[in-house]
């Protein structure tokens, strides 16, 4: 071979080489992924995905990962998760909940690397028992909430689905939206009332919107679009679609059983091991 082709031909095989060693490393998309983390321990990775986490991660689950609008995922090895359950989590996110997956533009070593982070901010189990009664817990779900949020297939549809709250929400953001603190409503559940000129107003939520039409669901769960041109007004509720619940209608006791309840619908079993 000339010297000019030989030169040429050592930068590839080195590139492929490194590239083979990667894919061994973290494993292949198409594959099972490695039930024990690669790279945990290693300081270079974790100081890597330090840098990932804060910059993707810390704005739900915090610096600490201890939690803020997402949930405490500090104690997930604590609560039976794996690594290989982690890093399958990480790569699909978690239906019908706004933890997203991390995107094909992110590596298999990077996942590993967050991972491998993740490791150094894991806390010990609790050793005190959490707070409330999760069987009444639903009790109080059932007859306050259900008739708006669906929980694995049974419930209204008005709300979003709470099937997966808990491992979506921290404990504190999941309160604030009970006892009315919290602001705000996803895509899809924006209250907003729609008048016809002819017509009663329509309460309901908003499911889609263009620059010439409306599709609300209304308080029966039936789904209509409205030209806008042809109504009086349309209007975006300023009011969340979720009553209050203050003191006057829930006890503290009951708070804390709905909520332990609700902490506890993750989509998936924490004592098995995954």
């Amino acid at each position: 071979m000339p010297q000019r082709s030989l030169t040429r031909a050592v930068p590839i095989v080195v590139v492929s080489t490194l590239a083979l060693g990667v894919s061994l490393l973290a494993g292949q998309n198409s594959q099972a992924p490695a039930q024990k983390n690669p790279l945990e321990g290693d300081a270079a990775a974790i100081k890597a995905g330090m840098g990932i986490f804060r910059a993707r991660c810390a704005d739900c689950h915090g610096v600490d990962a201890r939690g803020v609008r997402g949930p405490d995922i500090s104690r997930v090895w604590a609560e039976g998760r794996t690594d290989g359950g982690l890093y399958q989590t990480l790569r699909t996110g978690v239906p019908n909940t706004e933890m997203p997956s991390v995107g094909a533009r992110t590596s298999d070593v990077e996942v590993w690397q967050i991972l491998a982070y993740l490791r150094t901010l894991a806390a010990p189990a609790p050793a005190d028992p959490p707070r409330g009664n999760a069987e009444n817990g639903e009790r109080v779900f059932r007859a306050n909430c259900a008739s708006c949020h669906r929980v694995n297939g049974r419930g209204g549809r008005l709300g979003p689905d709470l099937s997966r709250v808990g491992a979506a929400r921290a404990r504190d953001a999941i309160v604030a939206r009970i006892v009315g603190a919290a602001e705000g409503s996803r895509p899809g559940y924006e209250p907003v009332t729609v008048t016809p000129a002819d017509g009663q107003p329509i309460h309901g939520v908003k499911k889609n919107e263009d620059l010439f039409s409306v599709q609300i669901m209304d308080l029966r769960e039936r789904i209509q679009g409205y030209e806008k041109d042809k109504m009086k007004t349309v209007e975006d509720d300023k009011k969340s679609a979720m009553p209050v619940f203050g003191p006057d209608r829930l006890s503290q006791s009951d708070l804390d059983d709905v909520v332990r309840y609700l902490e506890g619908l993750r989509g998936f079993d924490p004592t098995v091991k995954q």
